[in-house]
This record gives structure tokens, C-alpha cells and sequence, in this order.
């Protein structure tokens, strides 16, 4: 048996190895922990067993999960949403549970000698069975760029009641499991407990959080402050569980204090990581406990239960989505978004069998049928505008005729911009291209947002720019520019790969955030990247030029140079501390400074000697002495040297291992 440490190695290491390999085949990292607890799990390889170690470390990340949604709780965001959060998503949870429980009665009353589902078990199963994955859907509708469609805020209203939800049912379901001739009085027993620990959180907790938060902050120390968070959490916890109440329950609610201060971002910016180390592993127990020989003998049984419970959420919310106002289109969206199993489902299902509701081998069925329903959930929403293509003959027609209307409005115009996204930047460019006479015609995949401003006279259409089929309609071989003003790399290589096909000649200007996918971009056709990062930094020295007295003509040349040469003289810079936060830090491009001891291997070396561009890395510049050298590939180094090295972290430590030791 593994000790607690050599189980965390275990698990830590196969996680690593889960989440590159899933990485590689651009697949969410939940599917990579799965699948890593399958195979090392005690059903599989049997590296590691399901002991208390375990299940604590799965504890702790379902903690840090509720945290995070607690911080993201806001009286004004669920305002704003209540028809959709409480109106729909509540009549989906409320529906789906009702469903389950109905068909639980029917087999216990139609097939009592194959199996005996109580209906505590029943409900049980249904709450488990109502969750979808906000860690799934959340991340695919981010990379697709539909979180601000209609279907996107449909599918987020009813994961954020899914969430809500999981806390009364965190209750609900150990009350059920209870012995007691009065249920009722068991349930109030735990309602009441609950209403306690929540007036002592919520008013007295409020009213200590803030002003203790001050007293740690005015200490100006960041471990400080991260102390004081993991205490506040874990504490939290700790006080619903000695209320009987769930762990849970108590760290969903300290976030939910921190959220009304104005550490909220901070908070969730420290815990971040946390979070995400110990829910990947709270995924990993998970699927080591789905037991492989079961689900090969009962194979069937894991499809059938696989397919019934994903093919019944998907029409209930589909037929739901419709009830409450969506087009079938977005309904038939909403519901294969929302159809997969989610990470709280597991939360139930695994209370279910601690309080021995349910036969253990019906557990793993169901168990299986889950982690496979959310295997197979990225494909399902990859493919989700075929699908609804094919079992929709009218959504086909709308969206013919929506394009329809989008070549219409274009087909007038000759040499004009066609505008992707017609946020901030767009419309901002819009005016500007207006005030120039240049025509345009803008594409966006908000709908209220296109709705006002067509309303407002701006040429723009509800569509999306990375499809072939839009840009067709949007006069893609009248036009005179295209420009992606929004700053998403994927996307617009989705973009500039469809005008590769149809207008190769057409010049595209692409938005970014830094410099980080300049080249990536450039190189799939873009004729302009502008990273917003490198063009403040050349405002704000133009700026200071012109107010220090260089002549403005000079100042312009100098910022048109610095473009001319794709900003090659700002690409980089030298990191702090406080820059180092994530692994997207350490594959940027930056500076570093090196300075050449005597006996160093590079010393009385020509630049192309070295040739340091093998290792991702390059020689911005030499200093000596007091001056900056004029750098050549026949440049030779010598001793008291200063090299400028840029590039990614690792290219730069590979060249700077090259310059000393050869």
C-alpha cells in the first residue's frame, strides 16, 4: 500500500502526463484526469487505491470549486438572468429529477425482481443525473466564441441554477438517506441548521470579512494574504461540517463574502491555481473508481444508460428552451450543450453510495455511463451546428435566409472593409472608416448588440466571421480589407485559413493582445497584426517624445519604423516577479541580460559562430562598455560583454547555457 506521499507523486505525475497528452489533441484537461484515474485506478492497473487519502484530496478540490462559484455570485448578474436562471434552469433540475424519479417507480413497480430503486434512491439519482459540466461547456462556448449568443446565455443561466442548486441538495439528499419516521421533521431539522450557519456567515461573517480583509492587506505581504485566504476557506468548511452540513455548503459561502469586497478579483486570481490542481485531482479519484471489468461485462447496460439519460436531457431542455421563448434552433443548441453529465453529478452520485442509497454495482454503471457521457460531450458541441442543421428543416432555413439577407445588404457594395466583431473596436473603426467615406459591413454574434446598432443605421449583420458561408455573404470578393478587431488567436487563424481559400490577394489586419502569436499570425496570411500591448507602449513614447521636445516629425518616423520592422525593437521584456503567474508567461517572448565572464566558452566567438537562433532565441543587442554595438553575424564577443538575449524562457536558458559552456 502507497503511502500519502508517494500517492500524491503518483497522482501529481499522472496528472501531468493526462492533461499533455489530452493538450495535444486540443481536448479539455477534465477528460485527461478521467481517464488517467481509470487506468491507474484499483479496477484498472491498480497503481493506486481508493483509500481516505484519496477521497480527502477529492474533497478539498470539490471545496475550492464551490469557493470559485461562490466569488462569481452576484445579486445583479442573477437579476439580470432570472428569467433564464430561475425560469428555465430551475424547471430543468425540478423536471429532470421528477423524470428520474417517475422512471425509478416504473421499474420497481414493472421489473421488481430486476432491480429495488427506492425513491430516495431515485431522487438521488436524478440530482445526480441533472448536473452538466460548467468546467466543459464554459471552456468550449470560450474557445467557439458563443458565451454572449442567444444559446450561450441560455446554457450559462442554467449551469449557474445547477450550481446554485447543488447546494440545497448537498442537504437534501443525507436527509433522505436518514432513518426517521418523519421526513418532514428531518428535513426542517436540516433546513433550520442551515438557515443557522448561513445568518452567522453571511451577516455576522459580512460584517467581520471587509475589516479584517484591511487589517491583512495594510500588511502589504502576499503570503500573508494567501494564508488568510486558504484560512478563511478551509474555515468556512470546517464550520458547516461540524453543522452536519457539507464542506462544500461553507466554502460557497465564504466566497460568496469575499465576492462583495474589493479583493474579488485578487482572491480569485490566488486561488486559481488551487483550485485547478486539486480538481484535477478530485478527477482523477473519480474515474478511479469506475470499475472496467464491470463495465465490459455489462457493456449494454453502461450504452443503454449512456444513451437514456443523455438523449432525455437533451430534449427536456430543448423542449424547455422552446417553452420559455428560444427559436428551435437555440433550443436544440441549448440542450445538446447541456446534455453530458457535469462534475457535481459525480459529487451526488458519490454521496448516494456513501450513505448506501443505491446497489453499488448500479453505481458504476451509472458511474461509467457518465464519464463516457463526458468524453464524448466536446465532440457533440464541436459537431453541434450539423446536428441541429439535420434535425432542424427550419433552422436550415433561417440560417439560408439569414445569410440570404447578409449578401443582400452586400451586394451593392464594392471595395468595402468587412468589420469581424463589432465590439468597442469595430465600431470604433467603423465611424472612422464612415467619417473617410470607405464602406463596411460589420459581422457580430451578439444579437442584442447587432439588433441596436442596425437600429442605430451602423451596416452591420448577425453572423459569424469564421465561417465560409459568412464571409461568402458578407461580399468576401468585392471587398477591400478584412479586420478582426476582436483578440482571439483561434479564431482568427479560423478566419484567415477561409480567406487563404476564397480571396487569397485580400488584405487582413488582425487584433492582439501582445506579441505573443505575432508570427503565428503573420505567417497564416495576416498582412497586419496589431498588438494593443506594443501599440500603447509606442503611444505612450510618442507622447513622451513629443513633450520632451523631439520633433514630431522625427517622433513619427521612429513609430512607424518600430511597425515597418513588425515592433521587432519591443518584442520582449525584461520579467519581474509579479509577471511570472502562468505557464502563458513562460512561453512568451521576453528579455533577459547576460553578461560574459572571462573564460566563458562564447568569449572571441563570432555571432554566427554561436548561432544561437537554433535554440528559440536571439541577440537583441551587445553592450560595451558604455556604448551599444552594431550587431552582425560577424559581430565577435569579448569579455565584459552585455548580451541582450529574447525569447521564450526556455530558448533563452538553452542560449545562455550555450555562451558559457559552449
Amino acid at each position: 500500500m502507497l503511502s500519502g506521499l508517494e500517492l500524491t507523486i503518483l497522482l501529481l505525475g499522472s496528472a501531468v502526463l493526462g492533461v499533455v497528452a489530452f493538450r495535444m489533441f486540443h481536448l479539455p484537461p477534465m477528460l485527461g484526469y478521467l481517464t488517467v484515474g481509470i487506468l491507474i485506478g484499483p479496477h484498472a492497473l491498480g497503481f493506486a487505491d481508493d483509500n481516505e487519502t484519496t477521497h480527502t484530496l477529492a474533497e478539498f478540490g470539490v471545496v475550492f470549486l464551490m469557493f470559485s462559484i461562490g466569488l462569481e455570485f452576484s445579486l445583479s448578474k442573477l437579476s439580470a438572468m432570472r428569467k433564464i436562471v430561475f425560469g428555465l434552469g430551475m424547471a430543468q433540475v425540478l423536471l429532470t429529477i421528477g423524470a428520474t424519479m417517475l422512471f425509478g417507480w416504473i421499474v420497481a413497480f414493472t421489473l421488481p425482481q430486476l432491480t429495488n430503486i427506492s425513491w430516495q434512491a431515485a431522487f438521488a439519482l436524478g440530482a445526480a443525473l441533472t448536473m452538466s459540466s460548467t468546467a466543459i461547456v464554459s471552456k468550449l462556448l470560450t474557445e467557439r466564441l458563443e458565451l454572449e449568443t442567444e444559446h450561450g446565455r441560455r446554457i450559462i443561466g442554467v449551469l449557474l441554477f445547477q450550481d446554485l442548486a447543488l447546494v440545497p441538495l448537498l442537504i437534501i439528499v443525507p436527509a433522505l438517506a436518514k432513518n426517521s419516521g418523519d421526513l418532514a421533521a428531518t428535513l426542517g431539522w436540516a433546513s433550520a441548521k442551515a438557515v443557522i450557519v448561513l445568518v452567522l456567515l453571511l451577516f455576522i461573517g459580512q460584517k467581520l470579512m471587509r475589516g479584517w480583509f484591511q487589517i491583512v492587506v495594510r500588511r502589504r505581504s502576499q503570503e500573508l494574504f494567501m494564508l488568510n485566504l486558504l484560512l478563511i476557506t478551509l474555515g468556512a468548511a470546517w464550520i458547516t461540517e461540524r453543522a452536519g452540513l457539507s464542506m462544500a455548503l461553507g466554502a460557497f459561502i465564504a466566497g460568496m463574502l469575499i465576492s462583495e469586497t474589493e479583493y474579488k478579483h485578487q482572491v480569485e486570481e490566488d486561488i486559481k491555481s488551487f483550485r485547478d490542481v486539486l480538481l484535477g485531482l478530485f478527477f482523477i479519484t473519480i474515474g478511479m473508481l469506475l470499475n472496467v471489468r464491470l463495465v465490459i461485462e455489462h457493456w449494454w447496460l453502461v450504452l443503454l444508460l449512456l444513451s437514456g439519460p443523455v438523449l432525455l436531457k437533451f430534449g427536456l431542455i430543448a423542449a424547455l428552451a422552446k417553452v420559455f421563448g428560444s427559436s428551435t434552433g437555440v433550443a436544440l443548441r441549448t440542450g445538446l450543450a447541456l446534455a453530458q453529465a457535469g462534475e457535481f453529478g459525480f459529487v451526488l452520485l458519490s454521496q448516494a453510495g456513501g450513505l448506501h442509497l443505491m446497489d453499488p454495482l448500479l453505481i458504476q454503471l451509472i458511474l461509467a455511463s457518465m464519464v463516457l457521457s463526458m468524453l464524448v460531450a466536446p465532440f457533440i458541441l464541436n459537431k453541434s451546428d450539423v446536428i441541429v442543421m439535420k434535425l432542424s428543416a427550419n433552422e436550415w432555413m433561417m440560417q439560408s435566409l439569414a445569410l440570404t439577407q447578409l449578401a443582400t445588404r452586400t451586394m451593392a457594395t464594392k471595395k468595402h472593409v468587412i468589420i469581424a466583431g463589432f465590439g468597442r473596436s469595430g465600431q470604433s473603426l467603423a465611424t472612422l472608416l464612415e467619417e473617410e467615406g470607405i464602406g463596411y459591413h460589420a459581422l457580430d454574434l451578439d444579437p442584442d448588440r447587432v439588433i441596436e446598432a442596425r437600429g442605430a443605421g451602423a451596416q452591420v449583420s448577425y453572423g459569424d466571421a469564421s465561417r465560409r458561408e459568412s464571409l461568402v455573404a458578407a461580399g468576401i470578393h468585392r471587398a477591400a480589407a478584412l479586420v478582426i478587431t476582436y483578440a482571439s488567436t483561434p479564431s482568427a487563424l479560423r478566419v484567415l485559413h477561409h480567406v487563404h481559400e476564397l480571396a487569397p490577394e485580400l488584405p487582413v489586419i488582425v487584433r492582439s493582445y501582445d506579441d505573443t502569436d505575432l508570427d503565428k499570425l503573420r505567417a497564416a496570411g495576416a498582412a497586419e497584426v496589431v498588438p494593443e500591448a506594443l501599440e500603447g507602449s509606442l503611444m505612450l513614447a510618442s507622447h513622451a517624445l513629443v513633450m520632451l521636445g523631439v520633433p514630431l516629425r522625427r517622433v513619427v518616423h521612429r513609430v512607424q519604423a518600430s511597425r515597418d520592422e513588425r515592433y521587432a525593437s519591443l518584442r520582449g521584456y525584461f520579467h519581474g516577479v509579479g509577471d511570472a503567474n502562468d505557464i502563458e508567461d513562460y512561453l512568451q517572448e521576453r528579455l533577459h541580460s547576460v553578461t560574459l565572464l572571462e573564460g566563458a566558452k562564447a568569449v572571441g566567438r563570432s555571432l554566427a559562430a554561436l548561432d544561437l537562433a537554433r535554440f528559440g532565441a536571439e541577440i537583441s543587442s551587445v553592450r560595451r562598455g558604455k556604448g551599444r554595438l552594431s550587431i552582425t553575424p560577424e559581430t565577435v564577443l569579448q569579455s565584459g560583454d552585455i548580451i541582450i538575449l529574447r525569447g521564450a524562457a526556455e530558448g533563452i536558458a538553452k542560449a545562455e547555457e550555450r555562451l558559457f559552456t559552449g
